[in-house]
């Protein structure tokens, strides 16, 4: 049998919240440490949360604060912020992990689309690197992650706060954005 380590996940299967009630992406905003909840980043309607499962080291999430499922709704304050949101997001993954490409993507209509929440909108960016799908996800359906989702927090949170109008305002906090003069 072939293993494979990931000790630094331990941290997540042991936990004490055993989870999240609600919806995620309205419950871990609203936590006090930014940190543990995994945002790196927020803006006036949006905020960037890494993904627990990721793809790829770096594979983050720019997610609407207003909890809808339907991209149309977003009005255009809404939709203008999640925008730069996400260009912001691409800066960032660019400075932190120096990707080859970035794949950036919606789950629109349910879970036909293959997303796992649903009703409140997000899109996924995914930092690629070439020859990042080998033998390890075709052959054996595995995923080897190679980075601890700790350390791609500080180099994604670091890239952030070099950015224009960045605030940072304490190491558990996510680097806020202003989007007014940029």
């Amino acid at each position: 049998m072939d293993q494979l380590f990931a000790p630094w996940r331990i941290e997540w299967v042991e936990r004490d919240d055993g989870g999240v009630d609600g919806c995620p992406f309205c419950v871990l905003p609203e936590r006090d440490d930014d940190r543990d909840s995994r945002i790196v980043a927020r803006s006036d309607h949006a905020f960037v949360i890494l993904n627990n499962y990721p793809y790829n080291p770096g594979h983050a999430m720019v997610i609407p604060d207003r909890h809808d499922g339907n991209y149309g709704a977003l009005d255009d304050a809404e939709l203008l912020d999640h925008a730069r949101l996400k260009q912001r997001t691409f800066d960032a993954m660019a400075t932190a992990f120096d990707p080859d490409g970035i794949n950036a993507g919606l789950n629109l209509g349910g879970s036909a689309a293959g997303g796992s929440i649903d009703d409140h909108l997000h899109t996924h960016v995914v930092p690629r690197w070439s020859g990042d799908t080998n033998f390890m996800p075709v052959i054996s359906d595995t995923k080897v992650i190679v980075e601890a989702v700790d350390d791609t927090y500080d180099h994604l949170r670091d890239a952030f706060a070099s950015q224009p109008g960045a605030t940072v305002t304490g190491d558990d906090q996510a680097v806020s954005l202003s989007f007014e003069d940029h």
